[in-house]
């Protein structure tokens, strides 16, 4: 009996009949060895899973009841608003900024690079969290910070503590630090366009700026995109960092509310279960928006095939 016969012939038709391993041992060797490796290590895999999911959701710990109580709380969903109003300013501004950085570094001006080159360098050498504490401190480097007019004796800022806030200190840092990576992510969508392109446009009557604005950047936008999905999924789960300075964020309203309740585990809970929700839409959003430049990617290859 081959193994295709164990899985096709009908109870009783063979030897063992409908016994599963009386019809396994009628098998020959090879086969019977070939399902074995194949099923033994998954049930034992499962069953291991299994058990330690199990003993993690009924350990008295989780305290389900009080998941259940603060998943949709006011408190919560305020801070999921601000986590996502954290991520989409950090998409946004850091994008814009790391493109600014890359034309700068393409422009060919040996200043400008090295400018560049430095900032990516800093701000992807220091961790996030170094980053965030720097400018949440940023008063005792600078007090006061201000712009002062003498002519017309108009000063324009105040105390440092006042104006950088615990929100605008975590969203400098999480800006700054995402566009160095964003940057990267530019830069190798300008490297996957011919340098033809360049030459082509320049020698039609365009400046360097007008050739990466319009020839260069259109095309590299094709190469970028998919990556930016992983980038957005990055920041959001990078919020949660600015929890260490307060930042009004998920993270932060889940410790303040196991500060008062002592419910730390429970808590943490609900924080991954609203980060795994976020995490899950974002990447349902990344996958139409790879299927949409995909299917975008054929129609113009079938439409320079048939000319």
């Amino acid at each position: 009996m081959t193994s295709s016969q164990l899985l096709t012939d009908p109870p009783g038709t063979d030897a063992g009949g409908g016994d599963p391993l009386a019809r396994l041992a009628a098998l020959p060797l090879r086969s019977r060895s070939r399902i074995l490796s194949r099923w033994v290590p998954a049930v034992v895999v499962g069953a291991l899973v299994a058990a330690i999911g199990w003993a993690f959701v009924s350990a008295p710990a989780m305290n389900w009841p009080v998941v259940a109580q603060y998943l949709f709380s006011p408190r919560i969903l305020a801070g999921v608003g601000t986590t996502l109003l954290f991520t989409v300013l950090t998409f946004a501004l850091g994008l814009l900024l790391g493109i600014v950085l890359e034309v700068m570094r393409q422009s060919g001006n040996p200043v400008l690079r090295v400018i560049v080159d430095g900032y990516i360098w800093l701000f992807r050498g220091t961790p996030l969290l170094v980053q965030l504490v720097f400018w949440f401190n940023l008063a005792l480097i600078f007090p006061v910070i201000g712009v002062r007019i003498p002519a017309l004796g108009l000063t324009i800022g105040g105390s440092t503590n006042e104006l950088v806030t615990p929100f605008l200190a975590a969203l400098i840092g999480l800006v700054l630090h995402t566009a160095a990576y964003m940057a990267e992510v530019v830069r190798g969508g300008f490297l996957a366009v011919p340098p033809g392109q360049t030459d082509a446009a320049k020698a039609i009557g365009m400046t360097s700026l007008e050739a990466q604005r319009l020839i260069v950047i259109p095309q590299a936008v094709r190469v970028i995109l998919p990556p930016l999905g992983n980038q957005f999924i990055d920041i959001l789960k990078a919020t949660a960092i600015v929890s260490v300075i307060g930042g009004g964020d998920l993270m932060t309203i889940a410790q303040q509310i196991y500060g008062q309740n002592y419910q730390v585990i429970a808590m943490l809970v609900v924080a991954s279960l609203w980060y795994l929700a976020l995490v899950t839409l974002a990447t349902i959003g990344q996958h139409f928006l790879e299927r949409g430049l995909d299917r975008s990617r054929r129609r113009v290859l079938k439409a320079e095939a048939a000319r």
